[in-house]
């Protein structure tokens, strides 16, 4: 069976959080039948919009690949990355990476594909969406992407780094203004493209109209280390 690297830290929460429900969802009946994983929390590293936002991403691209070496040194078989922003640099990850690294966006719109979705809104921070990671891949996908306006994208990013990043609870009236913003731009779904949406979504137990990334990246990791997804009756 494989082992599960966690290339984590952004955040911290997100972590624990891809941590737990690959516990929480795996078929499981002992200890032996979970996932190895080995977590490199790095916690100090850059953040990644600012990054985007500067045109400085050098350094961060360096240290993100320095980490995936480290994980692949101790014995990781692939590769996860609970950060939707940092897969602006996958490609660069994956060439010094000798292990898959899945690519939680590219996963996330198959999913969506599967489920015939046709017009979706991403939710995620402005450096995701100012480097196009989920407005690509649906490109490709032939599904029509949406952004929030101005006014719902300040919401995102207060609830991001405000809110959960702050370690606080998000603010679910503050959210209304988004989720009726999707409604009427005549979308079929949307993605919490940013993991502490993700935490976000857990806590305020948003309908499955909300396909959580962080998810689809957990689901992933246990088919690919041999594990198998328990069913949810």
């Amino acid at each position: 069976m494989g082992v599960l690297g966690i290339l984590g830290g952004m955040g911290p929460a997100a972590t624990e959080l891809l941590y737990r429900r690959i516990i929480d969802k795996t078929n499981a009946q002992c200890d032996q039948d979970h996932l190895d994983m080995i977590i490199l929390n790095h916690a100090s590293i850059p953040d990644r919009t600012k990054a985007i936002k500067n045109g400085r991403t050098k350094e961060l691209t360096k240290i993100l690949c320095s980490d995936a070496k480290k994980l692949c040194d101790m014995g990781a078989d692939f590769i996860a990355i609970p950060c939707n922003t940092s897969h602006y640099f996958y490609d660069e990850i994956q060439k010094a990476s000798s292990v898959p690294v899945i690519n939680m966006v590219r996963e996330t719109i198959a999913e969506l594909k599967k489920n015939k979705k046709q017009r979706i809104c991403v939710l995620a921070t402005d450096g995701t969406i100012m480097a196009g990671v989920y407005e690509k891949e649906c490109k490709r996908a032939g599904i029509e992407y949406v952004a929030p306006d101005a006014v719902g994208q300040r919401i995102v990013m207060s609830i991001i780094y405000d809110q959960i990043k702050k370690g606080f609870p998000g603010n679910m009236e503050e959210f209304q203004y988004i989720h009726h913003y999707i409604k009427n731009k005549g979308c079929d779904g949307a993605v919490l493209a940013c993991t502490e949406l993700s935490v976000f979504g857990a806590e305020s137990n948003l309908s499955s109209f909300y396909t959580d990334a962080l998810d689809v990246l957990c689901e992933k990791s246990i088919i690919m280390c041999g594990k198998s997804v328990k069913e949810i009756v």
